[in-house]
């Protein structure tokens, strides 16, 4: 007798989601993802992912597919404007201490090996989702989409930071709250002349260069702005204002940018942390979950171990109510930790009065002086997180 398979819907095909798809179907789930969009060209440019959520992707047999398709980090730092370095970082120290390297690949590159390792009628694209029921210890839960309803014993919801689902799960949320901040990011050809990766920090704004792979070079951006606010003579001519007489590769980069290519978003985080991240037969994820600001390099990263917990959850066989209850209990103290800690590193990257910046400037120096541990510590308990202990699926022969 065939034994029976669970059901599962996880909508949104965002990285968090079909990190998702792959981890149930690995514990014996049979996985449909509803994408709202019309196609699965990702917004985004880079992302960086560090040992936590590589050691994730192992899991799910794609740790060493994606090592090989990103760019290893190489020493480099922080630096001021100007070019003087503030705090050097040492590639091989890092991966020692966290137990791998950090890489960095296109968001694309990676979102096509998920898509790839998933049978092609998984994926349901130009599929908007409504949670009508999120389904209880005796009922299943119930999307509706304008296809007809779905019925599963389990519904991911990996529906971004404005997720719709999130606020049927918990209408009295406040929901994500602008950070201050607005971030712009853009992919162009490596410069000529080389650079070492690196974030610099200016008054009230921040800069980064880091090189992909195949040559190109991943920049991105962020400044104190209100929100909703853009160029009325275009994002790249904002950048040039802020950033076009800052050191070598920053001109260079933004003289090669298009202004087609160059992405802005306002940074909104959910500093106020839900009350749990399910209920009933539906669980939140990533940034459904716990959007946060950029400044921790954690937003995909964190979404991809969620997806990693919540199928160790859901693989036990027992009810799925507990099971979630296991998810939140795993999850939800460790994100909310995190969000707290981006939005503080966010406002110390971004000071703007220069009594201040030159004080933290001062101190970034002095800890960088007594090597990289002490640089290094401040990622203890993040890029150092293993799955859990029988996470990796049986084998089936």
């Amino acid at each position: 007798m065939e034994q029976h398979r669970h059901r599962a819907v996880v909508v949104g095909a965002g990285i968090g989601g079909l990190t998702a798809a792959l981890a149930l179907r690995a514990r014996g789930w049979d996985v449909t993802v509803l994408e709202r969009a019309a196609g699965l060209t990702p917004v985004g440019a880079g992302i960086g992912l560090a040992p936590n959520a590589l050691r994730a992707l192992d899991v799910i047999g794609l740790g060493d597919s994606v090592r090989d398709l990103a760019a290893w980090q190489g020493d480099g730092g922080m630096r001021r404007p100007d070019g003087r370095w503030l705090a050097r970082t040492d590639a091989r120290a890092a991966a020692a201490r966290f137990g791998g390297p950090l890489v960095l690949l296109h968001r694309s590159t990676l979102v096509d090996l998920l898509l790839s390792a998933l049978p092609a009628d998984t994926v349901r694209t130009g599929t908007a989702a409504v949670l009508a029921d999120p389904g209880g210890a005796h009922r299943p839960a119930l999307v509706t989409t304008p296809d007809g309803p779905h019925e599963a014993e389990l519904v991911v919801a990996a529906d971004g930071i404005r997720s719709a689902i999130r606020g049927t799960l918990f209408p009295a949320h406040p929901g994500p709250r602008y950070s201050g901040f607005t971030t712009w990011r853009v992919v162009v050809p490596a410069p000529a002349a080389p650079f070492a990766p690196h974030e610099t920090w200016g008054p009230g704004r921040l800069w980064g260069s880091q090189p992909l792979k195949d040559g190109r070079v991943y920049a991105y951006a962020m400044a104190a702005a209100p929100a909703g606010a853009h160029a009325p003579d275009g994002e790249r001519a904002a950048l040039r204002r802020l950033f076009g007489d800052w050191h070598h590769p920053v001109p260079a980069i933004l003289a090669a940018a298009d202004e087609s290519a160059v992405l802005r978003h306002d940074v909104h985080h959910l500093i106020d942390p839900l009350p749990a991240f399910h209920r009933g037969r539906t669980a939140l994820l990533g940034d459904a979950a716990h959007a946060m600001q950029p400044t921790l390099g954690q937003g995909g990263n964190q979404a991809i171990e969620d997806a990693i917990v919540l199928a160790h959850h859901a693989g036990h066989g027992g009810p799925v109510p507990t099971a979630l209850a296991g998810y939140t209990a795993d999850r939800l103290p460790r994100t909310s930790a995190l969000v707290r800690k981006a939005a503080r590193t966010g406002r110390l990257a971004l000071l703007s009065a220069r009594p201040a910046v030159a004080l933290r400037n001062t101190a970034v120096s002095a800890v960088s002086r007594f090597g990289p541990g002490l640089v290094l510590r401040g990622f203890d308990g993040i890029a150092d997180w293993r799955p859990p202990v029988d996470a990796v699926p049986p084998r089936v022969s």
